[in-house]
């Protein structure tokens, strides 16, 4: 495992923990319009996020729900140092979910399959991007993946609090 020194100004390391959160719809993923979001299944998805997860030395949390209070209260309740979120429909008009990831602290990496600035008006707006760190999207399961490397990049390279 690749551990981190806490920035609590304590010497000791911790494992380094990604939360990934699968927003409505997704669990149908591989038989909801696949033409669109591919035929993996979020099984599938979740196993490689974990296999990679394990290459980079760093533990996976993944959740799904359809419900945007569930996925407030995963958020906070995180013990992660990042999160990697597909906020599916909620993207485009959650205010809860987007205020729920700013006032977390941690940094943010928002994913999507399909590229959201190329399809119908209403869903290339979002409302969590101006909250996230970074936005990965258009390149299917990839994405995820992507943005796991990202929050691991993230992660290490945050300054310290005690840092001048």
């Amino acid at each position: 495992m690749l551990p981190y020194m806490a920035d609590t100004g304590f010497s000791e390391e911790r494992e380094m923990k990604i939360l990934v959160l699968h927003g409505p719809n997704l669990n149908l993923l591989g038989k909801r319009e696949p033409d669109v979001y591919g035929t993996d299944s979020l099984t599938a998805i979740d196993a490689a996020l974990q296999a990679l997860g394990r290459e980079l030395g760093v533990a996976v949390e993944c959740f799904q729900s359809n419900h945007e209070g569930e996925l407030i209260d995963k958020l906070h309740h995180t013990d992660a140092q990042a999160v990697v979120i597909n906020p599916g429909a909620f993207t485009h008009y959650s205010i809860a979910l987007r205020d729920a990831v700013a006032a977390i602290g941690i940094p943010a990496v928002e994913v999507h399959l399909s590229n959201i600035h190329a399809r119908e008006e209403f869903r290339r707006h979002s409302v969590i991007a101006p909250v996230a760190a970074g936005q990965v999207s258009g390149f299917g399961p990839e994405s995820y993946l992507l943005g796991l490397r990202a929050a691991v990049h993230l992660i290490q390279n945050r300054p310290s609090r005690h840092s001048v």
